[in-house]
């Protein structure tokens, strides 16, 4: 299962890299959110730095959104999802494969993302491990939620519209508790940030073990 994971990952990054969307749009886009959000804010250097925690996983959420209906876009175009159906793929394999490539962008835009930020906003990271270690956790849940729900709007007509509505509610406790932990990474709140990084790792296992179990079902289903 893991050898065909990889060739699915493998497969998915490989037409990221020829299209060149992360590097020539997404990543643009990242750097315009970090500036627009900075200017929204009248550039005060102390509700930045308060703000950082925040604006930096908004501003994942948006790019996860821009990725996974790429990712829909490109499965529904050139008919991969037929191929993949009539392949003797383990649908878990599928799973794990797209959800490892969505992965592997989501943490190459977050290095650009908080990069920009501890330079733009002057933040001062007080925890590395826990800011590095929360940022791994929360984008392992986003990438399975984002995976199983991108499989769902590959056979929805208003993917684009409808896909926000239903990856939203899915994604808020990740959210949430990711805030929290670089909050406390950040030295910007009172928080434990040990503690809500707990509940980061038990929504990426509760995400990727369902789709491992479900992934099939939905893509015969869509």
């Amino acid at each position: 299962m893991l050898a065909d994971a990889w060739l699915v990952a493998a497969k998915d990054l490989k037409v990221e890299w020829r299209a060149r969307i992360i590097i020539n749009q997404v990543a643009p886009f990242t750097l315009l959110i970090v500036v627009l959000f900075g200017l929204a804010l009248d550039a005060d250097p102390e509700t930045l730095r308060n703000t950082a925690p925040g604006l930096f996983w908004v501003a994942v959420l948006l790019i996860t959104l821009l990725a996974v209906q790429r990712g829909a876009a490109i499965e529904t175009s050139d008919g991969a999802q037929e191929r993949i159906l009539l392949s003797d793929l383990d649908p878990a394999a599928v799973f794990l494969g797209k959800a490892l490539a969505l992965l592997v962008q989501l943490l190459a835009l977050e290095v650009l993302l908080g990069v920009a930020i501890v330079v733009l906003f002057d933040v001062s990271v007080g925890d590395p491990l826990l800011m590095v270690v929360s940022a791994l956790a929360a984008s392992v849940g986003i990438a399975a939620a984002g995976t199983i729900y991108g499989v769902l709007a590959v056979g929805l007509g208003v993917r684009e519209t409808l896909l926000p509505i239903l990856l939203l509610p899915v994604l808020a406790p990740v959210l949430i508790s990711a805030t929290r932990t670089f909050g406390d990474a950040f030295d910007r709140v009172d928080a434990d940030g040990w503690a809500w990084l707990g509940m980061l790792a038990m929504f990426g296992v509760i995400y990727m073990v369902s789709g491992l179990l479900a992934y099939g079902v939905l893509l015969e289903e869509t």
